[in-house]
């Protein structure tokens, strides 16, 4: 099956590679600092070295009142140049994260080539493309809003400090996600 989408995103946020590098790593942190997108991570399993092979499986949605279940391996080697993964479950596809420091800032570009396999989402891709492109955007406007404010905590200096950085943005149809709980 052929990509259906191919988004690039392009992220830029006051950091250090190795910052970013520990938070886009740690797949199991995720629904904590991204709320908005990731509900619930599980690793299924242990990477090798640079996290080769490492699987999670995903539970995830955007602004669209649906969530989808897909499970994503880390295919090439977390690096300060970034890393590769695949996807397969409801969405089927690769991903490539790259680092670039740009003075103060890290320049992070995601390269998300994707088919939904939803059957539903399948189906409704022809008729619905657009709607399902604005969730993408606006499910990693979140991610870049989420890291900001996720580096502000950890280099807040005291407790206090961490306290005063806001929350990351939470999912939205949070009913889904307690339809979802009362259910599972």
């Amino acid at each position: 099956m052929g990509a259906d989408y191919h988004f690039v995103t392009e992220w830029r946020v006051p950091a250090t590679i190795a910052e970013v590098k520990d938070v886009l790593s740690d797949g199991p942190s995720l629904p904590r600092w991204w709320p908005s997108v990731y509900l619930t991570v599980d690793q299924v399993q242990q990477g090798g070295e640079g996290g080769v092979g490492g699987v999670m499986a995903l539970h995830t949605k955007g602004w669209l009142p649906y969530t989808l279940r897909w499970t994503l391996r880390t295919t090439e080697p977390i690096t300060d140049l970034g890393f590769a993964l695949t996807a397969t479950g409801d969405l089927v596809g690769t991903g490539r994260w790259t680092f670039e420091q740009d003075g103060p800032e890290v320049v992070i570009t995601y390269d998300w080539r994707v088919s939904a396999s939803k059957p539903l989402l399948r189906r409704l891709s022809w008729l619905l493309r657009p709607a399902f492109a604005g969730n993408h955007h606006w499910a990693m406007g979140r991610g870049e809003e989420s890291l900001r404010l996720e580096l502000r905590r950890r280099r807040a200096s005291s407790e206090a400090e961490r306290r005063r950085v806001p929350p990351p943005p939470p999912a939205t149809f949070s009913w889904l996600t307690g339809l979802r709980r009362a259910t599972s």
